[in-house]
């Protein structure tokens, strides 16, 4: 029998290796983002004005960006105008986190995450992964999958939310601590942040994240 993981860093997180940790599944359930995606933000013109430009300025090159373009070019841009500066949360970029589970101390740096804390995280509420497939064998859903199953285990919650990116292709994901102890987890259709209306979805969807679970 293959000797159970012990410790198990976020950036080498696989589905098979998150499975020896935890009992796990992933379901197809869209109301599960209905709360989310339905929270009512009116984009002011500015804000439109903002998110066009963001669009035409990237359109032609983003399939070309590497993860550190498409960071600084695209999503930094976008995040710094949610501002995630609130109250006492703000945004965390390459910082670590750790949590045992069953044993296994799952760790790494986020590339993002939103968290309580004044010179260092203390109890993160969201993430974000940004990959660029092209350039890597990573798989940025398990990679933020781990990182959310730390951040349930360091807030002793039973919900963690995040984000994905894959060029210019957003997912939304949820995951959930049963009862019994078991998880599950979702991840919604993709958005397109090179179309207009998709791109406005994900900013009311950023906002949403302060309003609804920086609590």
């Amino acid at each position: 029998m293959k000797p159970k993981i012990t410790e198990l860093t976020f950036r080498n997180a696989t589905y098979e290796k998150i499975e020896e940790i935890v009992v796990i599944e992933k379901k197809d359930n869209n109301i599960k983002f209905n709360k989310w995606f339905s929270f009512e933000y009116p984009i002011s013109e500015t804000e439109q004005a903002f998110l066009k430009s963001l669009i035409k300025k990237n359109k032609l090159f983003l399939s070309s960006y590497n993860e550190e373009q498409l960071k600084m070019k695209f999503i930094s841009r976008l995040l710094n105008k949610v501002d995630y500066f609130f109250d006492d949360v703000k945004d965390w970029y390459e910082y670590s986190i750790s949590a045992e589970i069953n044993g296994v101390l799952l760790k790494g740096k986020t590339d993002f995450m939103l968290a309580k804390g004044t010179f260092s995280p203390k109890k993160p509420f969201f993430f974000l992964q940004e990959f660029k497939r092209s350039y890597s064998d990573r798989n940025p859903e398990f990679q933020i999958l781990a990182e959310m199953l730390a951040a349930i285990k360091l807030n002793n919650s039973n919900q963690s939310h995040g984000v994905f990116v894959e060029g210019a292709y957003w997912h939304f994901v949820i995951l959930e601590k049963l009862k019994a102890g078991n998880y599950e987890y979702f991840v919604s259709d993709s958005y397109n942040a090179l179309k207009i209306q998709d791109l406005k979805q994900i900013y009311i969807n950023l906002q949403a994240v302060k309003k609804l679970f920086c609590n």
